[in-house]
């Protein structure tokens, strides 16, 4: 099928991120705890949902896109409605700079 037979009545438009504060935490072999702490996680995987899913040793989060492993390294972001997801450094350096604690 080609795109000329589409009538999508849109053009291309640029967008720029809204500068919103988020809290975030990287997780480390040092910061293990912490993360639970930031993320309320009470049990492990599957458990609460959230944490170190003893059947790989991976620490996971329940998302609203689903189950994401968060690999050593990764930052764990609080969204702007309260959910979690996980991010790459490399992502995250680019996208947010610290404000504080």
């Amino acid at each position: 099928i080609l795109l000329q037979h589409f009538n999508l009545g849109e053009t291309m438009q640029i967008f720029r991120k809204k500068p919103i504060i988020i809290e975030a935490i990287r997780l480390t072999r040092e910061t293990v705890q912490e993360c639970y702490d930031f993320i309320g996680a009470k049990h492990n995987f599957p458990e609460c949902g959230m944490g170190i899913d003893p059947e790989d040793g991976q620490f996971k989060l329940t998302t609203i896109e689903g189950v994401m492993t968060v690999s050593v390294g990764d930052w764990i972001i609080r969204g702007i409605k309260g959910e979690y997801y996980p991010c790459k450094d490399d992502i995250f350096v680019a996208t947010y700079d610290e404000v504080g604690a």
